[in-house]
C-alpha cells in the first residue's frame, strides 16, 4: 500500500488582508463494495465479505451459485494442512457437473491487489479461465498462491469476517489417507462437512 505523507509548512508571513478562496473539500475515497454471504455448515456459521470492487467477475460468479442455491448441500471435502501449522479447506460441486456454470475469467492477485492472507477465500482452478464452483478458504497466509511473473496463481475475492473457528475446526477434521489423487492424496476429509445453505445477507 502506498503511504502518502503530507508535509505541513508553518506560515512565515502574516496572513494577507484579502480573504482567500475556501479550499475545496478533498474528494471522498470510494467505499468498499463488499457483499456478505453466510455459509451455514454442519460445524457452524461462516460469514464471508466478498470484494466486488476489486474482483467483480469472481464475486459475480460466486453469487450466481448462491442465488441459484447450488451451494446448498455441497461439502467441504478437502483439508490440506501445512507442516508448520495452518492450511486450507476446499469446497465445491463434485457430484453433478450439470450444476456447474461456465468457467469464470481469472482475476489474478496482480490485477486485484488482493493477497492470499489468513482468512481469505479464493477460487480453485486448473489454470487461468478454468475456475467454476470450487473455492478454498485459507487458515493461514500462503503467499505462494499469489500471482508472479511466471505463475498466474489463484483468484482471491473476499475474506472470512465471522467463523474462523469453524474454518479451523473443518481443517482439523480427520482425513482418509487412501482417498484423493496425486498431490491431493490423503487430504480428503473422511466425513465431508456439509454446507446446509449459502445465503446472501442484507447489505
Amino acid at each position: 500500500m502506498t503511504i502518502r505523507i503530507t508535509l505541513l509548512l508553518s506560515a512565515l508571513l502574516p496572513a494577507p488582508i484579502f480573504a482567500q478562496p475556501a479550499t475545496p473539500p478533498a474528494a471522498e475515497a470510494p467505499k468498499d463494495d463488499l457483499v456478505r454471504v453466510a455459509l451455514e455448515t454442519e460445524k457452524g456459521r461462516i460469514v464471508l465479505a466478498l470484494d466486488r470492487a476489486r474482483a467483480p467477475a469472481t464475486v459475480a460468479n460466486f453469487l450466481r451459485y448462491v442465488e441459484a442455491k447450488r451451494f446448498d448441500g455441497i461439502t467441504f471435502y478437502r483439508a490440506m494442512t501445512y507442516p508448520g501449522g495452518g492450511g486450507l479447506i476446499q469446497a465445491g460441486i463434485t457430484k453433478d457437473a450439470r450444476l456447474q456454470f461456465p468457467p469464470v475469467k481469472h482475476e489474478s492477485t496482480a490485477e486485484t491487489g488482493l493477497k492470499h492472507e489468513e482468512g481469505v477465500i479464493s477460487m480453485a482452478n486448473a489454470g487461468p479461465g478454468t475456475a467454476r464452483s470450487d473455492f478454498f478458504i485459507l487458515a493461514s497466509a500462503t503467499p505462494s498462491l499469489d500471482a508472479t511473473t511466471t505463475n498466474p496463481g489463484f483468484a482471491v475475492f473476499g475474506r472470512v469476517v465471522e467463523g474462523m473457528d469453524v474454518v479451523k475446526a473443518i481443517l482439523a477434521a480427520p482425513t482418509d489417507p487412501n482417498k484423493g489423487a496425486g498431490s491431493m492424496k490423503g487430504q480428503m476429509i473422511a466425513e465431508p462437512v456439509m454446507i446446509r445453505s449459502a445465503r446472501r445477507e442484507s447489505e
